[in-house]
């Protein structure tokens, strides 16, 4: 391979390396496992890079490199889980195979269910079929108490529809950072759904952070217009990440994934 195709083969792995990290996060609900499937993902392209089909988009080549080593390694989780890991493992046993990465794939990484197809080695209608499939049993497995930190009134009222209407229950909603630390200390949710910037001029991950310094294992779901910026690789980042503007069902994703797992490790504003 010229260098001029490497180099180019490097632009393209790099411009959608966030994503793919993005996605690994939400399969295993950890930013240090997730990275560890991307980071075998580039190894495997390293090693042979006739793997990376270059007749398709370089966002959907490299995703059907990761699926098979994930299919292999990833989808299991160890015998040595404890805790919030292990709940999240008896959830998880009660979904039919792919249903959660064909739900991922599609939503959160706005994959059509023909490059979903393409991704799992599935046909079209089939990867239709598991994203269904996924909607419905993961509505089935859990529901809980969500608290929301928004502070545009119309974006608030709508991701509490959503939620409303997934069968979880809306704890209140916080438009400053001091709101969501009192609404926090009113009642305990089982999941935050979180702008990044407030109202006043505060931040959603300075009060996340505050509020997880108490209780760790609360997922959080941070919804963002640039989410690149907390995709960087340099430091502690979201498990669960979605953009804005966002569509309902990728809320619904991210919102049925994430009470599977603990959701972050403490961000830096």
């Amino acid at each position: 391979m010229t260098e001029n195709k490497s180099d180019d083969l490097s632009e393209k792995i790099g411009a959608n390396l966030p994503y793919l990290r993005r996605y690994a996060r939400a399969l295993t609900g950890s930013q240090e496992r997730g990275d560890q499937y991307a980071m075998a993902t580039l190894e495997a392209v390293l090693s042979d890079r006739d793997v990376f089909d270059t007749s398709i988009s370089p966002k959907t080549a490299l995703f059907k490199v990761f699926q098979p080593i994930w299919a292999s390694s990833g989808a299991v989780f160890s015998d040595d889980d404890t805790g919030l890991q292990a709940k999240a493992q008896a959830h998880l046993a009660k979904l039919t195979t792919n249903t959660r990465e064909a739900l991922l794939l599609h939503t959160i990484e706005e994959f059509s269910f023909s490059e979903v197809g393409i991704i799992m080695d599935v046909s079209e209608d089939e990867a239709r079929s598991l994203v269904d499939i996924a909607y419905d049993e993961m509505s089935s497995v859990l529901s809980g108490r969500v608290m929301i930190i928004e502070d545009e009134a119309i974006i608030a009222m709508d991701l509490e529809g959503i939620v409303s209407d997934m069968g979880h229950r809306v704890t209140g909603i916080a438009r400053t950072e001091s709101d969501a630390l009192k609404l926090f200390n009113d009642e305990t949710p089982d999941l935050i759904l979180s702008d990044i910037q407030l109202a006043d001029g505060s931040s959603g991950i300075d009060a996340v952070n505050r509020i997880m310094e108490n209780a760790p294992e609360i997922p959080v779901i941070f919804i963002t217009a640039f989410p690149e910026r907390l995709l960087t690789g340099e430091g502690p980042e979201p498990a669960f990440l979605i953009p804005k503007p966002y569509q309902s069902d990728q809320v619904r994703s991210a919102v049925s994934q994430a009470m599977f797992f603990s959701s972050t490790e403490t961000l830096k504003a």
